[in-house]
């Protein structure tokens, strides 16, 4: 176990007192939100100063999924939960594997509702969960950690490493160990925290910015958009039903009833039904011509030179 140093603890952007807010309880209540509104405003144009370092990060992990690499996230409190929740919303989002995003999060599942932050101290423990997913060097490594210096995410990242796998760094404090330790660091500088030291505020919502980035940038870039249509929709209830017949009218200049009955003779399969009414196909031909480009709509749907 890494205890925390104290002294470096107390120099990390994310620990400084923010002056705009040190008299925030004596505030009216409205006023209190207007300064925590204005605080919240100066994340996206942190997220901004990092688009470079995202726009690489999301190439090279779409270079590696198709050398059938897998992104995996890592983190503790915040951290954690946020990189879980952003790989949970893959595979319905994008009809993808499970396996494809995998989150983890310092103690285990239950770190997602009790709180477990002794974890974090452990690098061996960061080390042991990735073994435990069977991460291999096609995949990448997503070190997530405000502060840029927790010891389960160094760990883990210093595994992958050792594999030669891609390592990226998601932090919020500028040249930390975790920015060092990674091959592309991503550090949007959020600066002091409304309530000092609380980065599930500010830090967490520039680290749900730029996760929204990662996944559905990779995902674009492997054809699972078209346009801006999700098609790789899975149309698993009611609402996703209705969501990829809209997509499948969008797309085709259909009716509402012509794509309800496309997305049934497609098998549910949206980029199908697509293609089935956009070059008057079958589904057998469809879904051959999917294949051979590799899922990606456009290519299927590119008017021949």
């Amino acid at each position: 176990m890494i205890a925390p140093d104290q002294k470096t603890l107390a120099t990390l952007l994310t620990e400084a007192r923010n002056p705009a807010t040190e008299h925030l309880d004596e505030l009216p209540t409205l006023e209190m939100l207007e300064i925590m509104n204005d605080e919240d405003a100066k994340v996206a144009s942190a997220v901004r100063a990092e688009l470079p370092n995202i726009a690489r990060a999301i190439d090279e992990v779409a270079t590696r999924f198709a050398q059938n690499g897998r992104l995996f996230y890592t983190g503790a409190g915040t951290s954690g939960r946020l990189g879980v929740l952003d790989a949970s919303e893959c595979p319905p989002t994008f009809s993808v594997d499970s396996k494809l995003f995998t989150g983890l999060i310092a103690g285990g599942d239950s770190a997602l509702r009790l709180s477990s932050e002794h974890s974090e101290d452990s690098p061996e423990e960061g080390t042991r969960d990735l073994i435990a997913n069977n991460f291999t060097p096609q995949d990448t490594l997503v070190g997530i950690a405000a502060s840029g210096r927790t010891p389960y995410v160094l760990g883990a990242l210093a595994h992958a490493k050792s594999l030669g796998a891609l390592t990226i760094g998601l932090t919020c404090v500028p040249n930390s160990a975790i920015a060092q330790a990674s091959d592309i660091a991503i550090t949007p500088a959020t600066g002091p925290e409304i309530l000092t030291g609380s980065t599930r505020l500010k830090a967490g919502t520039a680290t749900k910015l730029v996760l929204n980035m990662l996944s559905t940038g990779i995902m674009i870039r492997r054809g699972a958009i078209y346009g801006n249509l999700m098609v790789n929709v899975r149309p698993t209830n009611a609402k996703l039903v209705d969501r990829a017949e809209r997509i499948i009218a969008a797309a085709t200049n259909c009716d509402a009833t012509t794509a309800a009955a496309l997305l049934k003779s497609s098998g549910n399969n949206v980029k199908a039904a697509i293609v089935m009414q956009k070059l008057s196909l079958n589904r057998e031909q469809a879904e051959a011509r999917l294949a051979a480009a590799n899922g990606i709509l456009s290519a299927v749907l590119k008017p021949e030179a």
